[in-house]
């Protein structure tokens, strides 16, 4: 059984669906939320297939199934899921925990060109499963593809940890960008938008 995280333990109860009403709001006050999406839609192909690690009540895995890929969204909690497959049909929305992401626990066979982790996902995590995590997550990337991963600076997960548990998952950081529109990276961001590819692909 995975271990619980920061979601599960750090959070009041019913902060779940307090999150999903919080989007749920803001979509329909017309705020843009298709920030992350645009970014990961730019740099795949038609048609290609996605995948959104720690998607939650699925905003940009919508998006980027609005634009013709094909999108499976996983996520711990139940709840997130359930607002996902109602309010955004279409996607493959599964309860899985990335601590045990493989292909064949979300019952797929080909791997993925793209995977977007928005929203703080690392950060979230037990600590100590960062690694593992990662690791997943290239196991279940194509050869050619990429990862993006977005996480705020100042939540307990380093951005020195975070490069060295890349390079332990057997990836690289190909970009690094201070926000999911591309500002360019500085030394003193507070947050960082981190494109990962395998190792061995140069």
């Amino acid at each position: 059984m995975a271990e619980l995280n920061k979601w599960q333990t750090g959070t009041t109860e019913g902060h779940s669906q307090w999150y999903i009403e919080r989007f749920r709001t803001m979509a329909a006050r017309g705020v843009d939320l298709a920030g992350e999406a645009r970014l990961i839609d730019a740099m795949v192909a038609r048609e290609s297939r996605i995948l959104d690690a720690g998607c939650g009540p699925g905003r940009v895995g919508a998006v980027l199934a609005e634009r013709g890929h094909t999108v499976v969204g996983v996520d711990a909690d139940p709840e997130l899921i359930a607002a996902a497959i109602e309010d955004y049909p279409g996607p493959k929305w599964l309860v899985t925990d990335l601590t045990e992401l493989s292909l064949p626990g979300i019952d797929e066979v080909e791997p993925f060109d793209a995977i977007v982790v928005a929203g703080n996902v690392l950060t979230f995590l037990a600590d100590g499963t960062e690694l593992a995590v990662l690791t997943n997550l290239r196991q279940v990337l194509g050869p050619d593809g990429f990862i993006a991963v977005g996480f705020g600076l100042d939540r307990g997960y380093s951005l020195e940890q975070f490069d060295t548990d890349v390079a332990e998952a057997g990836l690289r950081v190909e970009q690094r960008f201070a926000t999911w529109d591309v500002r360019p990276w500085r030394s003193d961001a507070g947050f960082a938008v981190s494109i990962l590819r395998s190792a061995d692909k140069s």
